[in-house]
């Protein structure tokens, strides 16, 4: 069932991000259509009475002839856009399960794209959220106690390879609050070399200054403190800007900002945290259900915990325990 009731004044759009070989299927809209000649990843409108699942399976099979085993379909993301003559609400679910050779049926030129060669320019405003989710990766390593100079960069050598293999994008975020500034830009410069050695994109952790010193960074992940600073998006387009986000206020701001994505939590107790209250799972699916950015389960969580996360519409998860290794 569809994860969040759409608004009556909605329109209710199930859309399909299908992938096989390390790709995913994309179309283009007619050009008399709205928003026609861009770019779409296939789906269609979500009739009274039915489900999500069962539209995007009936939607996928007129316009491209796969078929869609409905229990293979895992939530992505809920996106609401108001396109001032349109409102949509994008609820996008994705299989790598889709059976049948793909073909515009409808006479749309339909192509199976590598998901790191798709830019913003070429799609709807509404379906860039899904780009980000298909970009960003579903395991975020955090980085653990680190210690400064060579002994945190063998630290990291050490916990990089501990980083599961595969196609998607790696980032690692060096997260070090107590460690002296100048320390941590020093470090930082060692890490970049370490992490692009490795094929991971180092995120860095603090203020802006911090990128700004850095520029050669993946991205920068704002801390609460620092994003509930800010007006405006304080990194370039083409770099990843995180926010660690607690509640739905946070998580609001952060889309303001413009934040590729966001962390939320913490989901579970943590040890290092033991008296801190825990969102808990309901509250996490809702509160994931009203983000139009992926988010990313933070607390108590490894990565065992992966699937659970995205089944409650997450993109993956971030932590610490995984990966890093103890002092």
């Amino acid at each position: 069932m569809a994860r969040i009731e759409a608004d009556v004044r909605e329109v209710h759009v199930a859309v399909g991000v299908i992938a096989r070989a390390g790709r995913v299927l994309i179309a283009r809209r007619p050009d008399h259509a709205h928003q026609g000649g861009l770019l779409e990843f296939p789906g269609g409108k979500v009739e009274p009475g039915e489900t999500v699942q069962a539209a995007l399976a009936r939607e996928i099979v007129e316009e491209t002839g796969l078929h869609i085993p409905l229990d293979s379909l895992h939530p992505v993301i809920g996106i609401r856009h108001d396109y001032g003559d349109k409102r949509v609400f994008l609820d996008v679910w994705r299989t790598d399960q889709a059976q049948g050779e793909a073909h515009g049926r409808e006479g749309q030129p339909i192509d199976w794209v590598s998901p790191c060669s798709l830019r913003d320019e070429d799609f709807p405003v509404a379906n860039r959220p899904i780009i980000r989710a298909l970009k960003l990766p579903f395991l975020l390593p955090i980085t653990g106690s680190v210690h400064t100079g060579q002994a945190g960069v063998q630290q990291l050598y050490k916990a990089l390879a501990n980083l599961p293999e595969g196609n998607r994008t790696r980032l690692v975020l060096l997260r070090a609050p107590d460690m002296a500034a100048e320390d941590y830009y020093s470090l930082a410069e060692s890490a970049l070399e370490v992490c692009e050695a490795a094929g991971a994109g180092l995120m860095l952790h603090g203020s802006v200054a911090v990128f700004d010193d850095n520029p050669d960074a993946a991205g920068l992940h704002l801390p609460w403190r620092e994003a509930k600073k800010l007006k405006a998006r304080p990194v370039p387009d083409g770099v990843w800007l995180g926010v660690s986000c607690h509640d739905g206020r946070e998580i609001d701001h952060a889309v303001a900002i413009g934040a590729d994505y966001v962390t939320l939590g913490p989901l579970q107790q943590t040890a290092t945290h033991p008296g801190a209250p825990a969102l808990g799972w309901e509250k996490f699916r809702e509160l994931v259900c009203q983000a139009p950015i992926p988010v990313f389960g933070l607390g108590g969580l490894g990565a065992a915990d992966l699937e659970a996360v995205q089944h409650a519409g997450g993109q993956g998860v971030a932590g610490i325990r995984y990966w890093w290794p103890k002092s």
